[in-house]
């Protein structure tokens, strides 16, 4: 791993990120019909805290709450329906009897400017945008405003479009660039350089061969200086490789792609499974943190 200076930490409620220390994950909360892997699993207000319990229980560090779906083909939604999805999970974490999940550390994945608001609003105390700011030009100042964390990542299209933009002069390269851009228009706006994190979007614009690339060369990133998330878990790549068409039985796929992240520096995963990556997370730091 690069011998690199790790980025400033990150102090949300009670807790501080170090980075460089371990890997934190980031556990999917799809409050959705539709999620590729999970929809409709936690489309209810009980179901949804359930799940949230469940993982900040079992080592989950950050919760990745999310009213629309990112999946290839994807449509968009109304404002209206993703706040009607996702507001009321906020409230209900925050006002849960059980202090560890009362306190968990809140990420809202959102593109609008608008739910992000309404979201730190609620309680969310991090943003996660796919777009890095590009599909709502208000979404950055907003970020400032607020004084939260922001995750930029990279795709290019839509959802509903991103595989037909697959064309690359210089995958890594242009991926590198886009992030950079977007990390000097977030600073630009006021976002704090310390509060920024990158994505480099495994999945999305990216091939099968792409996103082993990708995986190959992770730590090209740490060039920019800033936490690095990474979201493997359960992506068709990984379905392919296993020829699973069932996502919820890519697990073990998705521990080797994590294995992979981490060797390449990754600061933070986001991922379905909490408790088994959470052991594979300490097995590989201990390896490679070490």
């Amino acid at each position: 791993m690069s011998v690199l200076t790790a980025p400033p930490a990150w102090k949300i409620r009670d807790r501080t990120l170090n980075w460089g220390s371990r890997t934190y994950l980031m556990g999917v909360l799809n409050v959705t019909p539709d999620s590729f892997s999970d929809g409709g699993q936690f489309d209810t207000l009980e179901r949804a805290v359930a799940q949230a319990r469940h993982l900040v229980h079992h080592g989950t560090d950050i919760l990745d709450i999310g009213g629309q779906s990112t999946r290839p083909g994807a449509g968009s939604i109304s404002r209206e329906e993703e706040l009607s999805r996702v507001i009321p999970v906020i409230n209900a974490i925050r006002a849960d009897e059980d202090d560890i999940l009362a306190q968990a550390i809140i990420s809202v994945d959102t593109t609008r400017s608008s739910v992000a608001r309404a979201a730190v609003r609620a309680g969310a105390d991090i943003v996660n945008d796919i777009s890095a700011g590009t599909y709502d030009k208000g979404m950055l100042s907003t970020v400032a405003d607020l004084g939260v964390p922001i995750v930029i990542m990279h795709l290019r299209g839509t959802p509903a479009t991103m595989q037909n933009y697959t064309d690359y002069h210089d995958l890594i390269g242009e991926i590198y660039d886009f992030l950079h851009h977007q990390i000097e228009d977030a600073i630009a706006v006021g976002v704090k350089p310390s509060k920024i994190a990158v994505d480099p979007g495994l999945g999305f614009a990216k091939t099968y061969a792409q996103n082993l690339e990708l995986l190959r060369q992770l730590s090209r990133f740490r060039g920019l200086e800033r936490p690095l998330l990474v979201g493997p878990s359960r992506k068709s790549f990984i379905g392919h490789i296993l020829d699973q068409p069932d996502p919820q039985k890519r697990v073990w796929g998705t521990a080797a792609t994590c294995c992979a992240a981490i060797a390449g520096g990754a600061d933070i995963l986001r991922v379905h499974d909490g408790a088994e990556m959470h052991d594979v997370c300490r097995v590989a730091d201990a390896i490679w943190r070490g």
